[in-house]
């Protein structure tokens, strides 16, 4: 887990990857030669903060979201939502301005007559105008579980990564910007579907702990969220994991999204479905999951990309 532990402490909300993404670049450049297959690296020009890794003759492609949720400092104490962070009066944030490193709590204020909620900080001096807050990483470890801030989705990450090492035939994109709104994959998809002619995914993401989707019980296969995929590329997916013995859950939920609703509205003819742990304490800095959940999930995608 230390390097699960590393990334989770990374500064990268949503149009701010650019710390994530040279750690990434660092990691795998010192880590590839290690791996089975030495992928072609695509980064920098053309590909913003996003990275693009081909392997051998790909018929598959993983995308994992690089970004987090935060807080950007709008005028005075006053705070903006990147994304759809969980809001609590007293969470711990961080941050850093052309002053130094800011350590701060979240102040929830709201208005009695109207019920407008407002968000603030609360520290001894201003912030510079655009400074991004994220929640302040505490990582705890048990036998059983990992918790800490931004498991959303660094483990989706860590996952990818995990993927790498043995992967011989297959792209593994890292997207930003998923958090608020999206937009990368748009670029993305078309660059790997016209160059290699991938048109199927897997979504390296993590979903929730509800009343069907408890910890402990493997990795969720998502048959729908508030996107819905086609069900025979989906069934192809079950039968895969119901000839394992790698211990699966299938989601069906309403709401949510992931990187997915870029591929199903994009040009081109994408099949994708989200394949994940599932967390709670969903976008606050206390997400937890349970290890035999990642351990689950990380031999589930070794399997489909092999298989697929």
């Amino acid at each position: 887990m230390k390097l699960l532990k590393e990334m989770c402490s990374i500064h990268a909300p949503s149009g701010n990857e650019g710390a994530m993404t040279k750690f990434l670049l660092d990691y795998i450049k010192s880590n590839q030669k290690n791996w089975k297959v030495k992928p072609k690296i695509f980064s920098g020009d053309g590909f913003q903060d996003c990275i693009v890794l081909v392997f051998g003759k790909p018929r598959t492609a993983i995308f994992a979201h690089i970004d987090s949720i935060g807080f950007t400092v709008r005028y005075g104490k006053e705070l903006v939502k990147i994304g759809g962070p969980r809001t609590v009066d007293g969470f711990k944030l961080v941050g850093e301005d052309s002053n130094g490193k800011a350590e701060t709590k979240l102040k929830v204020n709201v208005d009695k007559k109207t019920g407008e909620t407002k968000l603030e900080y609360d520290f001894k001096r201003d912030l510079d105008r655009g400074t991004e807050l994220t929640f302040k990483p505490e990582w705890r470890e048990t036998k059983e579980y990992v918790q800490c801030c931004y498991m959303d989705n660094r483990l989706g990450v860590w996952n990818a990564l995990k993927t790498a090492e043995t992967l011989k035939d297959g792209v593994i994109c890292f997207s930003c910007w998923e958090e608020h709104g999206g937009g990368s994959v748009s670029y993305l998809q078309k660059f790997i579907h016209e160059k290699y002619g991938v048109k199927q995914a897997l979504i390296s993401d993590i979903t929730w702990v509800t009343a069907g989707v408890p910890h402990g019980k493997g990795v969720a296969i998502s048959l729908r969220d508030s996107m819905v995929p086609r069900r025979s590329y989906v069934e192809r997916i079950i039968a895969i994991a119901k000839n394992s013995k790698i211990p699966y859950q299938l989601e069906v939920e309403g709401s949510g999204g992931s990187d997915a609703k870029e591929l199903q509205m994009c040009e081109n003819p994408w099949d994708w479905c989200f394949v994940g742990a599932p967390e709670d304490n969903v976008h606050t800095p206390d997400e937890k999951v349970f290890k035999s959940d990642i351990d689950a999930m990380a031999a589930m995608y070794k399997l489909l990309m092999e298989k697929l």
